[in-house]
C-alpha cells in the first residue's frame, strides 16, 4: 500500500494569498494540517495602475518565504501555487513571478480564469458529492466573478465577470461607508456584465446554487438560512433585510459589529450587493456554502497525481504468459468469448482508473486479468453453480504459468465474480491464502464483479470509463455504445463488495458525450 504524502496549495488571489498543507493517504483521503493567509492586496494596486509596486513585491517574497519553511517543516512533497484575477492584470507579472521563484523557491504560476473556474468547480463537485448535484456556482474573489451554470455536473454556460470586490471598491472609491447611490451604481455594473456575459438568463429556481469566497461565509454568518444537505446557507431575503445595518457602517465599525478583519470589513458591503443582484438575476433564494475553493481543487488533483500509475504497464515475458495460457485454456473451453474478453478489458480500465483508491501492485492486475478470461469458463459444466465449476477448472487446468498462490487467487476471482458467493474461509482456493492475499483477492474481486456487470447485456457496450473522487464516494462515467442502463444497473448492484472494501460509495453514470 502507498504511503502517505504531504501536499499544499498556494492560491495568489487579489485579496489575500493563502496556504493550504494536507496529508493525503489516497485520493479520497485527504487530512487538512495547517492553514495560513496573508492580506497582500495584490489587486488594490493593479487594478487602478495596472502593476505591482516595490512594496508589494517585497511584502509578496516574505509571505512566499514564510510559506516555503512551512512547506519545509511539513515535509511537503508536491504543492502548485496559482496566481489569479490580479497577477492576469499586472504588467510586471513576468517580473514578480521570477522574483518569487528567486527569492523563495516557490514556483509561482498565473492561471488564466477558465482554469480558475474549472479548480473551484472541481472542488464544489468533490465536497458535495453525487447526491447533491448543484446547478450553480458562484466564485466572487477580489478580483472577478466566476459563474457556471451545470447540468450533469457539466458546464452548460459560464460567464467571468470583472466585478471582483477589490476591483470595484478601489475603481469605485468605495472603502468605507456606502450611500445608496453607490450601492445602486455597484448592483448596475454587476447586472449590466450578467446580461451582457449570460444573455440566456437561467431560472434555477429550487435547484442548488452554491457560492465559493470568505465573503460568502463571512455573510453566511450574519444572515443564515437553514442547512440544506448538509451545508450552512445564506438566505438572501435575510441578507436584504440587513444590507442598510451593513452599507451605514464604516470599515472599523464593521470590524466591531460583525467581528470581522480589517480586509473583510472594507469589501463585505459590496459582496452582499453582488450575491443579491446574482440572487435576483438567477431566481434563487438561498445560496449554499461548502467552505472550499480554489486550494482545495489544487489538493484533490495532487492527491490524484500522486496515486495514480504515472507509467504505462508494461509486463514482463512471464506475466505475458499467464496471459496467454489463460486465454488458450478459456478458448478449449468454447465459452462466450467476446463476453470474456470485454470484461477483461473493463476490468483493466476499472483497475487503472480506481488506482488512486486501492493502491494495489501492478503484479495484481495480471491476476485480475486471468480471472476475467477465466470468470465464466464453469459454464461449461454446467449453468448452475457456474462459479465454483470455474473455480474447480481454474485450480485444476492445464496454464502453464500460473502456480501457488496465483493460481489459488485466479481460482477465487472466479469463484466470486459474481453475488452467487462471497469469499469464505471454507472454500477450498481462498482458505489457502495468507490473510494478505485474502484481502487482495476481495479487493480485486470486488473490481470484477462490476465489470462483468458492465456487460451483463453481453453486447460489449461499455467503450470506456472514467473515474472522479468526491466526499466518501466514486463517481464512475461510463461511455457506451447507446443505451446501457441495463447493464449500468447490474453493476450498480454489484458493487456491495467495493464498497465494503474501500469504505466508499459508488454511482454510475453514462456520459452524454
Amino acid at each position: 500500500m502507498s504511503e502517505p504524502v504531504h501536499i499544499a496549495a498556494i492560491d495568489a488571489g487579489s485579496n489575500a494569498v493563502r496556504l493550504a498543507v494536507a496529508r493525503a493517504y489516497s485520493a479520497l483521503d485527504i487530512e487538512p494540517l495547517y492553514d495560513e493567509r496573508y492580506s497582500l492586496r495584490l489587486g488594490e494596486g493593479v487594478f487602478v495602475r495596472h502593476v505591482f509596486s516595490e512594496k508589494l513585491l517585497k511584502k509578496s517574497v516574505k509571505a512566499f518565504r514564510d510559506f516555503k519553511e512551512t512547506m519545509d517543516e511539513f515535509g511537503v512533497t508536491k504543492y502548485r501555487a496559482v496566481a489569479t484575477s490580479a497577477s492576469r492584470e499586472a504588467r510586471n507579472r513576468d517580473a514578480f513571478v521570477r522574483r518569487i521563484k528567486q527569492q523563495s523557491g516557490i514556483q509561482l504560476e498565473v492561471i488564466n480564469a477558465a482554469e480558475e473556474s474549472r479548480l473551484g468547480r472541481e472542488a464544489v463537485l468533490a465536497a458535495l458529492g453525487p447526491e447533491a448535484p448543484p446547478r450553480c456556482i458562484i466564485d466572487l474573489g477580489g478580483g472577478s466573478l466566476e459563474l457556471s451554470i451545470l447540468r450533469d455536473r457539466q458546464v452548460e454556460q459560464s460567464a467571468h465577470l470583472g466585478v471582483g470586490t477589490v476591483r470595484l471598491m478601489t475603481t469605485l472609491n468605495l472603502p468605507g461607508v456606502i450611500r445608496p447611490s453607490q450601492a445602486e451604481q455597484v448592483r448596475k455594473y454587476v447586472r449590466a456584465l450578467l446580461e451582457s456575459k449570460l444573455p440566456n438568463r437561467p431560472n434555477l429556481g429550487e435547484q442548488i446554487a452554491v457560492v465559493l469566497g470568505g465573503n460568502a461565509e463571512t455573510l453566511a454568518g450574519i444572515a443564515p438560512g437553514p442547512r440544506e444537505h448538509g451545508l450552512p446557507m445564506l438566505q438572501l431575503s435575510l441578507l436584504r433585510d440587513r444590507l442598510p445595518d451593513i452599507l451605514r457602517r464604516n470599515v472599523r465599525e464593521r470590524m466591531k459589529a460583525y467581528g470581522v478583519r480589517r480586509d473583510r470589513a472594507d469589501v463585505m458591503g459590496i459582496a452582499a450587493i453582488t450575491f443579491l443582484t446574482l440572487g435576483r438575476y438567477l431566481n434563487v433564494r438561498c445560496m449554499a456554502i461548502p467552505a472550499v475553493g480554489l486550494r482545495e481543487g489544487i489538493l484533490q488533483e495532487i492527491a490524484h497525481d500522486a496515486f495514480s500509475r504515472k507509467e504505462p504497464h508494461r509486463y514482463n515475458a512471464a506475466a505475458r504468459q499467464v496471459i496467454a495460457s489463460t486465454r488458450a485454456f478459456a478458448r478449449r473451453l468454447d465459452g462466450d468469448q467476446a463476453h470474456a474478453e470485454h470484461v477483461r478489458e473493463l476490468s483493466i480500465l476499472l483497475f487503472d482508473a480506481l488506482q488512486p483508491v486501492h493502491h494495489l501492485p501492478a503484479q495484481y492486475r495480471v491476476l485480475l486479468e486471468a480471472g476475467a478470461l477465466l470468470h465464466d469458463v464453469g459454464h461449461t459444466i454446467s449453468h448452475h453453480g457456474h462459479h465454483k465449476h470455474g473455480e474447480y477448472l481454474a485450480l485444476n487446468g492445464d496454464i502453464p504459468g500460473l502456480a501457488g498462490r496465483d493460481r489459488a487467487i485466479v481460482a477465487s476471482l472466479v469463484r466470486y465474480h459474481n453475488r452467487k458467493s462471497e469469499p469464505a474461509s471454507h472454500h477450498i482456493a481462498y482458505a489457502s491464502l495468507s490473510n494478505l492475499d485474502k484481502r487482495m483477492t476481495r479487493r480485486l474481486a470486488s473490481i470484477l464483479r462490476i465489470a462483468e456487470g458492465l456487460d451483463h447485456s453481453h453486447r460489449q457496450r461499455v467503450t470506456n470509463i472514467q473515474a472522479s473522487f468526491q466526499r466518501g464516494s466514486v463517481g464512475l462515467q461510463v461511455k457506451a455504445r447507446g443505451d446501457a442502463a441495463e447493464d449500468l444497473r447490474d453493476a450498480s448492484r454489484s458493487a456491495d463488495l467495493f464498497e465494503k472494501e474501500f469504505h466508499v460509495r459508488l454511482f454510475f453514470r453514462q456520459s452524454t458525450s
